[in-house]
């Protein structure tokens, strides 16, 4: 990130930031990374993300490393890039472990599959090699799944009740983007995609009601008293000029959930905008 004050302005005052990522053979992309924002927050403003967009191939997964164990205070570095079974348009992965093995699950565009991206699952050997050929567990093919884009991308995965639930964001990043949702039984085995399987509906998208559009990309932490929270990110209008893809301001969101009684996660309707409400 560089930084220079404004034309005319006074030192210290009017400053302006450029955001860069840089790739691990040196070359600079503008808006390479996903999701990441640039802020005062002294000020409450945030960088608007509106440098050009330039292409530099196909975008694949990458891992940093700490040379300590506070990720606060030591030193980060790109040890390199995560190698799938083809050199496409890979995106999104989440990391889990589960009954002492850690996966990695992700999104990627697999060639002789005409679709934008379709999620994978495979073993990690070490942080840029998988353990085994990976599984394919989602094409999208509901109607849902493919309006504007023909996507399945960031996975997230939630352990409860003896089950295994990977939610994933379909579609194009406007209003029809929504969340679809796997499931598999804790003691199955993992690797075989007929133990996974998919909801016929989204499992939340789009409220009219309450103004927030486009619900997706999510994750699963907990509160303070160990209370399952979903955030995800979303807009507060409908209306986008151009490519829904570059309108910048989608807000990150959280609100709590429940549980049906078949152990399986109800995310209910997204929630207006206000103070957080508890369940």
């Amino acid at each position: 990130m560089s930084a220079s004050p404004a034309a005319g302005a006074a030192a210290g005052a009017g400053r302006r930031f450029r955001g860069f990522g840089r790739s691990d053979i040196g070359r600079v992309r503008e808006r390479n990374e996903d999701a990441f924002a640039i802020g005062d927050l002294d000020a409450g403003t945030l960088w608007s993300g509106d440098a050009p967009i330039e292409s530099e191939g196909a975008r694949g997964l990458f891992a940093v490393v700490c040379d300590g164990p506070d990720p606060m205070t030591g030193s980060w570095s790109v040890l390199g890039q995560l190698q799938t079974e083809w050199d496409s348009f890979t995106l999104d992965s989440t990391s889990f472990v589960h009954k002492g093995q850690r996966y990695l699950a992700w999104a990627q565009s697999e060639p002789g599959i005409a679709t934008n991206s379709n999620l994978y699952l495979a073993p990690l050997k070490t942080a840029l090699t998988l353990g085994a050929k990976p599984v394919r567990l989602s094409v999208p093919t509901l109607d849902w799944e493919i309006q504007g884009f023909k996507v399945n991308e960031a996975p997230a995965l939630l352990a409860r009740n003896g089950k295994l639930f990977m939610t994933y964001s379909a579609s194009a990043t406007d209003a029809r983007y929504c969340m679809g949702m796997l499931t598999c039984n804790a003691d199955a085995d993992l690797m075989n995609a007929a133990n996974w399987s998919k909801s016929p509906v989204p499992v939340f998208k789009t409220s009219t009601a309450h103004k927030v559009f486009g619900p997706g990309h999510n994750s699963f932490t907990v509160d303070e008293r160990g209370r399952d929270v979903l955030v995800y990110h979303a807009r507060d209008y409908l209306q986008i000029k151009g490519d829904p893809l570059f309108d910048p301001n989608r807000d990150t969101r959280m609100q709590y959930f429940r549980y049906r009684p078949d152990g399986s996660p109800d995310f209910g309707e997204p929630v207006a905008n206000g103070p957080l409400r508890r369940v």
